[in-house]
């Protein structure tokens, strides 16, 4: 749970960042190989940079477990969330094995009797990763959430076809939002704002996950990635947790979503843990195909996280099946990485 989080040192909060675009040298074994490929899964986003993921490598795999004492029990009561979270772990999981030189097989619920087992990553062999494959490894490292101000600038037609070919690979969706549906959209995500934050246990949550910029926690959403000073780093919890701030904040999420050089919406055919597991795997090709072509990317769930604005989304999409997650793209200015927990502390 949240007060039960790791304190580390500044600087190892940041380490798992500091891994590169590496391969290990020829001759490692499989265990080796994908025991090295963890390094990159745990930097995969998450709600509130929770983190809610556990590894166990074995002599020929890795699993891939839920670890629900990070669930977001108000935000995400089914843990959809955290199941795409995860999913997104284990797609870069197994991008990392195949620049490690492994052909891997992924196996989505591989045990039905362990429901925090959702995927496996086997080595079935040695391959040669593509130069595609090589690229979106680079981008993995330099990935970020980045919440800050996007340039005018639009993302080019062969992006987005990149974008929709990517999710297409993991049986998903990727649909841009233009015209009206814009519109329609950004007021489904003012309307998610204003119901989210006049919830107090909503506001609560939020503010357990929000630390000062100089926190020393491995894990939650600093002060500096929403653009807060050291000063409102330390107040804006404080803040959040006593005021119901839903009309400023639906206003400033409502004109970055009109405002976006590209508004899309990530989806599946189907719903449920396996379809959860594929939005995330989707997740990780769209996130690192941006990446690579030099993009930037946020989030505008707000819509997904309540029923019934998730049927109205869909509706404003007009795709078949269900969303999943809202996402805001366009170039920006680097910003500075989440912290992550040491590798060591999420293999079992």
């Amino acid at each position: 749970m949240a007060g039960e989080r790791a304190e580390v040192a500044e600087g190892e909060a940041f380490d798992a960042w500091r891994v590169g675009a590496e391969r290990l040298p020829d001759g490692e074994g499989h265990t080796e190989r994908l025991a090295f490929a963890v390094h990159y899964g745990v930097l995969a986003p998450s709600g509130h940079n929770a983190q809610p993921w556990l590894f166990h490598v074995e002599a020929d795999h890795v699993d891939v477990l839920a670890d629900r004492s990070r669930a977001l029990a108000v935000v995400d009561p089914d843990d959809r969330e955290l199941t795409i979270s995860c999913g997104a772990a284990t797609g870069m999981l197994a991008l990392a094995a195949r620049c490690q030189g492994l052909d891997v097989e992924v196996a989505v619920l591989p045990d039905p009797a362990n429901g925090e087992l959702l995927a496996r990553v086997t080595a079935v062999g040695e391959a040669t990763p593509s130069g595609a494959e090589l690229t979106h490894f680079g981008a993995i490292t330099t990935r970020r959430t980045n919440r800050g101000p996007y340039d005018d600038l639009p993302v080019g037609a062969d992006v987005v076809a990149a974008l929709e070919d990517a999710a297409a690979a993991e049986a998903a969706w990727f649909a841009p939002v233009v015209g009206d549906d814009r519109e329609r959209v950004a007021d489904l995500v003012a309307e998610g704002d204003r119901a989210q934050f006049h919830d107090k246990r909503f506001r609560r949550e939020l503010a357990a996950w929000l630390h000062p910029n100089s926190a020393r926690a491995a894990d939650g959403m600093r002060g500096y990635g929403f653009g807060f000073d050291d000063v409102m780093s330390h107040l804006g919890p404080h803040l959040i947790r006593r005021f119901d701030l839903g009309k400023g904040q639906a206003a400033n999420d409502h004109e970055l979503a009109t405002g976006s050089p590209l508004l899309a919406v990530l989806g599946t055919l189907d719903d449920g843990t396996a379809s959860w597991v594929a939005a995330g795997r989707a997740l990780t090709r769209v996130l690192l195909s941006a990446g690579a072509a030099g993009i930037s990317a946020s989030f505008l769930n707000q819509p997904c996280e309540q029923p019934d604005l998730r049927g109205r989304l869909g509706e404003a999409v007009g795709r078949p099946g269900v969303p999943q997650l809202v996402l805001r793209l366009g170039h920006a200015a680097d910003v500075s990485p989440a912290p992550r927990r040491p590798v060591a502390d999420v293999l079992v």
